[in-house]
């Protein structure tokens, strides 16, 4: 990704990667911002970003998060969170929306596990592999998550298919959508 095209969202993912470091590194940013390191970038308005979180972890995250000017953007974030787990946040400084999915499924632990560090000559930011972050927007299957995919595979030609057809075999079963796969096999060939 070129420096240019992260620059509004520098100051932002800096707070998340130093949040991230807090928590061990457990964790990964995901949406465009991925998207622009593992494949072409886009236009996005926010920063998304998934850590290994139990519920119980969220006063002790959200504390954290303050020291990094990150403040919820809505009331009863927490309680919100519990409920649906994501914690909609927001960088003070630059005013950038995050939201911030709380894993726990073992397809997150095994993307924190194998997560790469993408650097531009000034920042790192820890990613998840082009395969899992393609897995990601296959379950998504927006039309701007299939385009993501697509610009992903064009930018990473030695992918790891098997990988991503076992796990979007296993959410197409259990998200009840028989053809998640089918949708995505003929942009991986």
């Amino acid at each position: 990704m070129k420096l240019k095209d992260i620059e509004p969202f520098r100051a932002t993912i800096e707070a998340i990667q130093r949040l991230l470091a807090k928590f061990d590194d457990r964790g990964v940013i995901i949406g465009g911002i991925a998207v622009g390191f593992l494949g072409r970038p886009r236009l996005t308005e926010d920063v998304d970003a998934m850590f290994l979180l139990s519920t119980q972890d969220i006063p002790k995250f959200l504390e954290a998060a303050k020291s990094e000017n990150i403040q919820p953007r809505i009331p009863n974030a927490d309680k919100f969170a519990r409920k649906n787990r994501i914690l909609l946040l927001q960088h003070t400084p630059t005013e950038t929306n995050i939201d911030i999915s709380l894993g726990i499924m073992p397809f997150e632990e095994e993307m924190v596990e194998r997560s790469i560090v993408q650097s531009t000559s000034t920042l790192s930011v820890r990613l998840p592999t082009p395969e899992d972050l393609i897995i990601m927007k296959a379950i998504a299957h927006r039309p701007k998550d299939l385009e993501d995919i697509r610009t992903i595979v064009d930018k990473n030609p030695k992918l790891d298919v098997p990988r991503i057809e076992q796990w979007v075999k296993q959410f197409a079963e259990v998200l009840e959508m028989p053809l998640l796969w089918d949708d995505i096999a003929d942009i991986l060939k």
